[in-house]
């Protein structure tokens, strides 16, 4: 299968992250190089694009995507959550912008071998970097139920989370669960038949909770700003895309943090600590996907962009 993905927000990314033509950009999720093409259309032969995966089957087609522009390339098998040390080896000092469109590629959820969708029959996997041997099989077999209920409840957002969980427990004590169609049967067992009625497919918030939780997806988030943060040059900008409310309230937040120079207390009338922000955030509010992409582009629908800039 190609890997296909279909940028969400482009324009407006492109738009923010203000390129020079001779700059230095990093994509931390390049996936099937949408991004990355826009990106590469506005360098130089002396600006210089990084594009980070920890998915082999991206890097293979982003690099051939890219092949045609002029510029400098580097394609890296790795987390984005390692950009300081990917920088280091590659002796660069500073970049001029990021890009990290967060979640699940349109080709993650399509190839069906990949384990990630509800809709097709697969082994349970789930994994981004298949490199690693921690998978979703791993989560719906061994966790117990109090953290399967936690996780299912806390990353997917599931009102059900309790009875779902009890249902993993006791279907996984008649014999282990293999496939993401055993465990979508398990799903809709659990919840009663008038929840299933309306609303989005019922697997899709505990398959996206288990997702999160073996990709470690939330836990790398708020260390990687403020690690871009540092190796940001001044005026450069920090772009990043997400699907889900956890995600854009760790983003919101860090921000924030990082664009207010006094921590200290409220009470404290004079400025002890002498802070300085870091970054000065560009959009208050995130930037949503117009009608036009939301006709065209219906998996946009929970998409949000925030953009901060280095100081």
């Amino acid at each position: 299968m190609n890997f296909e993905h279909v940028s969400v927000l482009l324009e407006e990314t492109i738009e923010n992250l203000n390129i020079k033509s001779e700059g230095i950009y990093v994509d931390g999720t390049l996936g099937g190089g949408g991004h990355a093409s826009e990106i590469c259309k506005k360098l130089s032969e002396n600006g210089l694009f990084i594009g980070i995966d920890q998915d082999e089957d991206a890097l293979n087609a982003a690099g051939n995507r890219l092949g045609k522009y002029e510029n400098r390339k580097i394609f890296v098998h790795d987390n984005f959550s390692n950009i300081k040390n990917i920088l280091f080896e590659k002796n660069i000092k500073g970049i001029d912008g990021v890009v990290l469109d967060l979640g699940v590629s349109s080709y993650q959820l399509d190839e069906a071998s990949r384990g990630f969708s509800y809709m097709q029959d697969a082994p349970l996997d789930m994994r981004m970097d298949q490199r690693k041997d921690f998978n979703a099989k791993d989560v719906v077999n061994n966790y117990d139920e109090k953290e399967l209920e936690r996780i299912i409840k806390e990353y997917g957002e599931e009102r059900w989370a309790k009875r779902i969980a009890n249902y993993i427990v006791k279907e996984r004590s008649k014999k282990q669960i293999n496939t993401t169609g055993e465990l979508v049967e398990i799903i809709k067992n659990a919840i009663p038949a008038s929840a299933r009625r309306t609303g989005p497919h019922p697997a899709k918030r505990t398959f996206q909770a288990i997702r999160i939780e073996v990709n470690n997806e939330l836990g790398i988030l708020e260390q990687t700003i403020r690690d871009i943060s540092e190796v940001l040059n001044p005026g450069g900008r920090i772009c990043i895309i997400t699907f889900h409310s956890l995600e854009d309230r760790i983003i919101k937040n860090v921000f924030k943090d990082l664009s207010t120079a006094c921590k200290c207390p409220p009470e404290y009338p004079i400025c002890q600590c002498k802070g300085k922000a870091i970054l000065k955030r560009i959009t208050k509010k995130p930037i949503l996907p117009s009608s036009k992409e939301l006709e065209m582009n219906p998996r946009s629908r929970s998409a949000k962009l925030r953009v901060a800039e280095k100081l």
